[in-house]
Formats: C-alpha cells, structure tokens, sequence
C-alpha cells in the first residue's frame, strides 16, 4: 500500500499542467532511449508475467517455459515489423495513422478503430481488476462480497486518477517505476534461487523434475499443451495469439508513438527487447526454483492455476518481507497496465471518437482534454463493475481473448495499412468489424463458456467450437476480410500511397 501511495502523489505531481493534447496524449517525448525502453518494458510485461507465467512453468516445466518464449517472440515482432514506420507516420493514436492512409472513409474506419479500442482494453482492464483480488485472496482467503467489492472499487479508483489526471506523463513514472522494480525484483529472486542451488542449473532442473512428481515428464514437451491433436492445436492457437496480439494491443501501439525521432524509438526498443528477455529468463528461473524448493503439489494445492508459485518461493527463501516485497511488485505491475489501458481507450475516444468523428476535427484542445478524462472515469467505473461481475472467471482467459480481438482485427489493420498499395476504407472496416465479430463469437461457443467443468455455464454446452483460443481461426479471418473488402472496392488514388509511404520511411515533422 505504501508503494501505491507513492506513486499516487509522484503521478499528481508529474500530471501535465497545461491543456495540450500533445502532452496529455505522449507526455515528455525528450526522454532518454533508456527511460523510454523501460517505459515500454513496463507497458509490455502484465502481473500475468510475473504471477502467471511462473505459476505454469511451475505446473507444467518445459511448456511453461515455451509460453514464456511466445512472449518475448511478440515484442520481435513489434520491433521487426511495425514499430519504426508507424511512428513515422503516427501522430496520436492509430487512427491518426489509419486516417492518413485512408482519407476516404477515415470517419467510419476511426469508428470502428475506437470500437475495438475499447473491446480490448476493457477485457484487459478487467483480467488486471480480476487479478487484484486473486492476489489479495493469497493473504486472506477467498474473500467475501464486501471485500471484493472494496477492493475493486480502491483499485479501480486509482487506476482513474493514475489515467485521467497523469495523463501519458503519469502513466511513463508508473511504468518506468515498475520496470525498475520488476528487473531488481526478479532478478534478485532469481540469484537467491541459484545460489541455493549453488549456481548449479543441472542441480536445479533435477530437483524440480523431482519435486513435480512427474519425473522427466516434467522437463519435456507434451504437459499441458499435448496428449490430444485438439490440446497441440489449442496451444498454437494461444501461441499464435500472444504473438501477434501482444504486439497490436492499444496501449503498446500508443507507446511506439511517444518518441520524438527514430534514432530514440530504435534505442528505446533495444533497450526494451533486452529488459523483456532478462525478466522472462528470470520468470523461468522463479517457476523452476518454486518447483524444487515448494514442490508441484503444494503449489497446486493452494492455487490450482499456479498464480502463488512466486509467493509460496518468496516466502520459503525470504520469509514474509521477501513474500511483501513480491507481492507488493505483483500491485505495482497490475497498476501500471491498469493505467495505460486505461488511458489508451480514453485518448481513443476523446482524439477519434468525440475529437474527429463527432466534431469533425474542430475541437479544441482544452475540450480534447476534458473529454479524455472524463472518458478515462467511465471506462475505469465500466471495468470495475465487469470486474465484480467476472469473478471466478479466469484472468488468462479474459486476456487471451483480448490478445485474441486485437491480433484479428486491428493488427490485420494496421500491417495492410502500412505494406500494401492496395488496402481500403472498406478493407479495413471489414477486418476491423469482422475480425471482432469472429473473435468473439467463436469464445462463446467455445468450453470457456459451456460443456466443461471449468465453464461458465458448466450445467450447460453449446460449445461447437472445440479450442480455448479462437486466433488459429480468427486471425486468419482477419487478415482474409482485410483482402477480400479490399479488393471489391475501388482502389486509391496512386499518390497518396507515395505520399503515406515516404512519411513512413522517412518520417515526419515534429507533432
């Protein structure tokens, strides 16, 4: 709590001071490409990483740690294939860039834009609320109604002020704190688990094999993700959708945009490439120490998803301080996502909702801002109240679906805007609408909602769609309706590809 407290008043005291959407919307774009990798660290890396992916390297060993590969193969992603030309041709958000390439139609395109915006944002919001009392939980138990609803409520309220008064400079402290903390935290823990086993990593892995009760089982592939052709194709399913979808989430995209020249943004990706991958490797470190030291069953006993792996470790090697100090880095991180989804949608819908839909590029600065911070109260309230009633339901679902809508519908997007000549208006409401619509029908006629006993409806099954995950489908949906609306309308004017492809080249004046 004291750590929240502190990053409450340094947020208030970094807020922008003045009305300028361009700071309200980027913050201090003259950071160094050291702060602003570990800004983007900090975007990047959920309490799922932290609490999640340890918790199935724990459970589950080899697969475990090929989930936590797909996660830094994402941001490989965003830096290998979208990061440079869409800062070059951004300005605020993704619809300024979608605008641009599409004059024709960018009204409706922003629309749609903001509407999945907001799907995303919101499902990720909740999974971050739903797992702040699944982290409360590991201290008290399950808690009651009153509890929850207080917890949620405090949580939620400060993600709002963290978003609607910070703003973008706000959001970069939080981020670049966090960051900070979660390299030292997880890095320390690792080095206390090494040394345990006196930096010996065939030592380590053994022990594990053997405290999982599987034996050499647990160190090879098959675990979790194997057995059935259905269990290996719902795991490329899900691999597929980390991959692609934690590179197109709203708040990452936004962030690419923040830095005022290429030479930072190459920098700040650098850096936050390296940052990502020591915090994984050591995220694979935690969930095989916690195996050997607390033992499979254990761990499963008192979480079945495995999201107490890294306490139960903090407290065998550190007692209750190292377990605090855990803990209070799990809150942290889960603020700071909180925070920049949040933000994300408001500016969304303050900039291409209300700024050049509604006011048709005629509102003023002062009413940008307001509009987005009123927008960031609501959207906090709307989580809050899915996030109560969500509960019981799994924070990895929640968030695999929201990497699920945003691999099909806004990365299809944004690649066709940005690398072929061809793409339309009418491309691009049919991949954005439709690889949402897909998405989403295919979750709720799958076993997350019916026909098994971790369902929704357990009672109930109309799931005729026999994977968790639906990307395996929906992306190349996505990326089908993108083609498909795009090559039955009429094609752009030559020119203004040239014009928008030289602006992502070479870049463009300063916003």
């Amino acid at each position: 709590m004291s750590v929240a407290v502190v990053t409450l008043f340094t947020v208030l005291l970094t807020a922008p001071q003045r009305d300028e959407i361009s700071e309200f919307y980027l913050g201090n774009r003259d950071m160094s490409p050291l702060r602003n990798g570990l800004a983007m660290c900090g975007d990047y890396l959920s309490a799922a990483t932290l609490l999640g992916s340890t918790g199935i390297v724990a459970l589950t060993g080899y697969d475990g740690l090929l989930y936590l590969g797909g996660t830094v193969v994402a941001w490989m992603m965003a830096l290998f294939m979208i990061a440079e030309p869409l800062r070059n041709s951004g300005k605020f958000t993704l619809g300024d860039n979608l605008a641009l390439r599409l004059s024709q139609g960018q009204r409706s395109v922003r629309l749609a834009l903001v509407l999945c915006t907001l799907v995303v944002c919101l499902l990720y919001l909740v999974a971050q609320l739903v797992g702040s009392i699944a982290l409360l939980a590991q201290f008290i138990g399950t808690p009651s109604g009153t509890v929850r609803t207080m917890c949620v409520v405090v949580i939620g309220s400060m993600v709002v002020v963290y978003a609607a008064i910070g703003g973008m400079p706000g959001a970069t402290v939080i981020q670049v704190v966090k960051a900070v903390m979660l390299v030292v935290g997880v890095g320390v823990t690792a080095i206390l688990v090494l040394h345990h086993f006196s930096w010996n990593i065939d030592k380590l892995l053994s022990t594990a094999a053997g405290n999982s009760d599987l034996g050499d089982r647990f160190l090879g592939p098959g675990l979790r993700y194997g057995g059935t052709t259905t269990n290996k194709l719902d795991f490329f399913s899900l691999q597929l959708a980390i991959v692609l979808g934690l590179a197109a989430l709203p708040h990452i995209m936004m962030r690419l945009l923040a830095p005022r020249t290429t030479r930072v943004l190459r920098g700040s990706v650098v850096w936050a490439v390296g940052l990502i991958g020591f915090v994984c490797l050591m995220a694979g470190v935690l969930g095989l120490g916690a195996t050997a030291i607390v033992g499979r069953g254990e761990i499963a006993g008192v979480d079945p998803k495995g999201d107490a792996a890294v306490l139960l470790l903090g407290y065998e090697l550190g007692g209750p301080i190292l377990t605090a100090l855990l803990s209070s880095l799990a809150f942290v991180t889960l603020l700071g996502v909180a925070g920049g989804l949040t933000l994300a949608g408001a500016s969304s819908i303050a900039h291409d909702l209300y700024g050049e839909v509604i006011r048709k590029g005629k509102a003023t600065q002062a009413e940008e801002v307001i509009v987005a911070r009123l927008a960031a109260a609501a959207i906090g309230v709307m989580g809050m109240m899915l996030a109560l009633l969500s509960w019981g339901t799994s924070t990895a679902t929640l968030a695999f679906l929201a990497f699920a809508i945003a691999a099909s519908a806004i990365l299809p997007t944004i690649v066709y805007s940005l690398f072929w000549r061809r793409f339309t208006a009418r491309g691009a409401l049919l991949s954005l609408y439709g690889g949402l619509a897909c998405s989403v029908l295919l979750v709720v006629f799958s076993p997350i909602v019916s026909s098994s006993p971790n369902s929704i409806y357990p009672d109930t099954d109309f799931a005729w769609f026999p994977l968790q995950n639906p990307g395996i489908v929906s992306i190349p949906a996505g990326f089908l309706l993108g083609w498909l609306g795009s090559v039955l309308s009429k094609p752009q004017e030559p020119q203004v590809f040239e014009e928008f492809e030289v602006r992502a080249l070479v870049g463009a004046d300063e916003r």
